[in-house]
């Protein structure tokens, strides 16, 4: 790396393409420095430390709320890389996860397989039913569990939960109720906010980072 004293004075006064590509560097070094934690995420950390199941709303969740439809019929739906990316690093880290949304779609269930998630609960308008089932069949308590949505279908879950999340653009009375507000809005890197402080809480981060740096 180019350091500070490594650039030879230009003469015309203006900044020599030494000097131009170290700050480059040095602003791309800056950008990449981890986000500071604030008092909020810390303080979830006691909560979402016997987290052993996280499950998800779909629908401004893990997408941004968009539906769209072709000429078909079919629905069409994004996913977020980044999202599904900190669902595998959790899912290593020894947490499971699942999806309970009022809405039944084809790109759900194929992103739930490529996700390799084994508790998937479609078409729920009553979603602690499926929760409760879910719970029985796992023998998880209501405090082994993290539940994240985004609007009023959610809050029964939200507000039963050991550790409860929304996201950024969630609404209102959603994020009244929860412990933690992402600072991503839905679709866009929020769960994987909510990933990144469940592994953070467990003490797996530099562990699982460790793998990727070998």
């Amino acid at each position: 790396m180019i350091s500070d004293d490594s650039c030879p004075a230009n003469a015309n006064g203006y900044p020599s393409d030494c000097e131009v590509t170290q700050g480059l560097l040095r602003r791309a070094m800056e950008r990449e420095t981890p986000p500071e934690r604030g008092y909020v995420w810390k303080s979830c950390l006691p909560k979402a430390a016997p987290v052993k199941l996280l499950l998800l709303d779909v629908d401004g969740v893990l997408t941004d709320g968009t539906i769209t439809y072709t000429h078909e019929g079919t629905e069409i739906k994004s996913f977020h890389t980044r999202d599904g990316f900190g669902l595998r690093l959790l899912q290593e880290a020894g947490v499971e996860v699942g999806i309970i949304t009022a809405r039944t779609s084809e790109a759900v269930r194929r992103r739930a397989e490529d996700l390799k998630l084994a508790h998937v609960y479609q078409g729920c308008r009553n979603k602690i039913e499926a929760y409760a089932e879910l719970l029985a069949k796992l023998k998880l308590t209501d405090a082994e569990v993290a539940y994240m949505g985004d609007d009023w279908l959610d809050l029964p879950l939200l507000t039963r939960v050991g550790f409860s999340a929304s996201v950024a653009d969630g609404a209102h009375e959603a994020r009244q109720v929860v412990d933690y507000v992402t600072t991503r809005p839905g679709g866009r890197g929020a769960v994987r906010e909510v990933c990144d402080l469940i592994i953070a809480a467990k003490g797996r981060q530099a562990e699982l980072l460790a793998r990727y740096l070998r």
